[in-house]
């Protein structure tokens, strides 16, 4: 079942993701195999992330579990769940999944491009729940939304559809606003977001406010001091962050190094 979800507005119910993307993976749990249904035998769950880690799970996988919860399956009790964590670095992805792989997970649960394509290719019988902002057709990760097929289904938000919106909203809070800085991780899609950037660049151009590119090396600790640093000289009024699995383990520092330099 693949859920698009257009949003009218930039604020949307974290609750209605949440139960959302966990109703679509117990879906999956219906259709596993006829061993995976005999009695006395608990669901297990493989969910790979790239935020949190084993410490803290983080808000996504805090509000995975708690929507899991909601529905009446309780870790340990009547479901098991393997979380799997990419802390920054997107060249643990394949070996997480071979891992899940091995366990023989009755359902895996990816929330990046890189985790999607890497678990496509890891397995095609054992059936994959996405989270995705990215277009999954387009990206070649499902044939259509009506009719995926494969073993992949989930949720894609389309959030990037709102990209002139998000530049229309600072605009509007600040009437003054001269340019606006784009962060991104520098290189090639998945990793990298050039297609989000081009989509602000063209939003910038309608409302005549220039855009100025600031990209991070990938790996597990980018340089967020010197891009904040070549955002102040470039005399960035207010800062867009893209997500992606490079920095959204670093949401916190964003905004803490966003307030020091008083970057709406």
């Amino acid at each position: 079942m693949i859920s698009s979800n257009r949003h009218k507005t930039t604020a949307t119910s974290k609750k209605a993701k949440v139960l959302g993307f966990a109703f679509s993976a117990l879906l999956f749990m219906l259709c596993v195999s006829a061993d995976a249904q005999q009695p006395g035998k608990m669901p297990r769950v493989g969910y790979v992330t790239s935020t949190g880690n084993s410490n803290d799970p983080g808000p996504s996988g805090q509000a995975f579990r708690q929507g899991l919860q909601d529905l009446g399956y309780i870790e340990g009790k009547n479901i098991l769940l393997e979380y799997r964590y990419v802390e920054g670095d997107p060249n643990r992805i394949p070996g997480l999944l071979a891992e899940l792989v091995r366990l023989k997970v009755d359902v895996l649960v990816a929330t990046s491009p890189t985790a999607i394509r890497a678990a496509k290719q890891a397995t095609t019988t054992i059936p994959i729940v996405m989270v995705t902002t990215q277009d999954p057709v387009a990206a070649g990760i499902v044939d259509s939304l009506a009719r995926p097929g494969g073993n992949v289904t989930g949720l894609t938000q389309l959030a990037r559809d709102l990209s002139g919106k998000r530049l229309e909203l600072l605009k509007e809070a600040i009437p003054t606003l001269s340019r606006v800085g784009v962060l991104t991780v520098a290189g090639p899609p998945p990793t990298g977001v050039s297609t989000a950037l081009k989509e602000y660049e063209a939003a910038a151009r309608a409302l005549n406010i220039p855009i100025q590119s600031l990209q991070v090396a990938r790996g597990p600790n980018p340089d967020l001091e010197g891009v904040f640093r070549e955002a102040v000289k470039a005399r960035v009024g207010a800062l867009i962050t893209a997500r992606n699995q490079v920095l959204s383990p670093h949401t916190k520092k964003i905004g803490e190094l966003a307030l020091k330099n008083r970057l709406p």
